[in-house]
């Protein structure tokens, strides 16, 4: 059976290719990405395991330009390492004046966000889930492996 072992990279059409480059370029800096390949039409950023490209859009796509709730791309989200690190990540965003649409909070049960938007409107989010789960986890087996070493009375 074929199985997906993860996803290799994203490309994305953009409007104006500078603005675009000089913005994901501050983006995955602080990311921790670095210049993977550059192209006349093209740029890709890697951190090692996640690629994402971005390439000027045609002439029609120009006119047209990105509208969320059109089929297709809804958002990319980061995961980051912690919730500090989505923290971080806004604080980032608001320094450089990026447009923040949900500022980071819990959106989900142990799943914290926050969701900004590129140059031309799409919407990228980083976030971290499981972190309180895991901290509790952490903590519960920290207590198992003291009361083991007791002895029973």
């Amino acid at each position: 059976m074929v199985r997906v072992v993860g996803i290799d990279h994203l490309v994305i059409k953009v409007s104006d290719f500078d603005k675009s480059k000089a913005f994901y370029g501050k983006l995955f800096k602080f990311l921790g990405f670095e210049v993977l390949d550059e192209y006349a039409d093209a740029i890709g950023w890697t951190n090692g395991k996640t690629r994402y490209w971005i390439g000027p859009t045609d002439a029609e796509g120009q006119a047209r330009g990105y509208r969320t709730g059109d089929i297709g791309f809804h958002h990319y989200a980061f995961e980051l390492r912690s919730r500090k690190d989505v923290d971080d990540l806004e604080a980032f965003l608001k320094r450089e004046g990026v447009s923040i649409v949900d500022p980071a909070d819990e959106y989900y049960d142990d799943y914290y966000a926050v969701f900004f938007l590129d140059p031309d409107g799409l919407k990228l989010e980083g976030m971290k889930w499981g972190e309180r789960e895991a901290k509790a986890r952490a903590a519960e087996t920290k207590k198992e492996a003291k009361t083991k070493g007791k002895p029973k009375k």
